[in-house]
């Protein structure tokens, strides 16, 4: 963390600036009236500052606030006390809600406010010079202090934001973790459920109805092999892997070829097949497109 000496140093602010500012105290003291009168000017003319600056009983409370404030420019004192008590004066300006854009264009108010006053006061350039590069600096260095608070806020905020984005995404892939592994552990008891509906298929062969067990028996065991495929792919996306959208489009188009051999057999209305056939159509051009998007996808990336 910068300490005071610290920024002055960055400013190369001098024991000499610091005199030289010291002398210059008679001369803010005798203008700090027409400092203030200058500045709330400035102030209530704009309606974002003016805002502020309503209540006329709070208005002469900042206005001696501010007079002090710009007497302390020319202390020629400037220690970390001094430093915090420019934090302060920033941090209260964060937290009324007033923007870091006002205070800098005040703070340049402030800035023409000196530049002229020694230009009233010291006709000689060269010691008007000194006067004015002095005064330049500590108004600078205010203003970095004042503006570092809002900076702080800014990245205090920042941080909170994204410790509780990072909280609630955390919590996010924990819960689709938790639904993934249930539906893996769903997919296997319907995948037993199919086994079983495969062994009751076997067991029409043995009573008989042979035709009826084989094509039953044959569709179940596609219905099967696309179970195992979908919780491949399931187990994939625990791991990390992606999703296959394929693979369920897949399990439909197969349980529906299922339901359509069975419906043979039933001997189903026409209309039924027809139905069933141009469902399986639309499937099927539906798993074309999504194969070729994802193949082109994968050419592209």
């Amino acid at each position: 963390m910068l300490t005071m000496q610290d920024i002055k140093g960055h400013y190369f602010f001098t024991d000499e600036d610091a005199e030289l500012l010291r002398q210059l105290r008679p001369l803010a003291e005798a203008n700090r009236e027409r400092m203030a009168d200058e500045f709330y000017d400035y102030l209530l003319g704009i309606p974002e500052t003016a805002e502020f600056l309503k209540d006329s009983t709070l208005r002469q409370r900042l206005r001696k606030t501010h007079q002090e404030w710009f007497l302390a420019l020319f202390t020629g004192s400037y220690d970390n006390l001094y430093y915090h008590t420019l934090q302060r004066i920033g941090q209260t300006h964060v937290r009324i809600g007033l923007k870091a854009h006002f205070v800098n264009a005040a703070m340049n108010v402030i800035r023409h406010f000196i530049i002229e006053l020694l230009q009233e006061n010291f006709p000689n350039i060269q010691e008007r010079r000194k006067f004015r590069n002095a005064a330049e600096k500590i108004v600078d260095i205010n203003l970095d202090i004042m503006s570092a608070s809002y900076q702080e806020e800014e990245l205090r905020k920042v941080f909170v934001n994204r410790r509780i984005e990072s909280q609630l995404i955390r919590a996010a892939e924990r819960f689709t973790y938790g639904l993934n592994l249930i539906l893996v552990i769903a997919l296997a008891g319907v995948s037993l459920g199919v086994v079983g509906l495969f062994i009751w298929d076997i067991a029409h062969i043995f009573h008989g109805d042979v035709e009826k067990g084989i094509l039953g028996a044959l569709g179940t065991l596609l219905i099967i092999w696309m179970m195992i495929e979908l919780m491949d792919n399931e187990i994939k996306t625990l791991k990390g892997g992606k999703f296959n959208i394929l693979v369920f489009i897949g399990v439909i188009i197969v349980a529906l070829i299922r339901e359509i051999l069975i419906s043979t057999l039933r001997h189903d209305a026409l209309e039924t097949q027809i139905f069933l056939a141009g469902t399986l159509l639309i499937l099927g051009i539906v798993y074309y497109l999504v194969a070729k998007s994802q193949r082109e996808a994968s050419v592209t990336g």
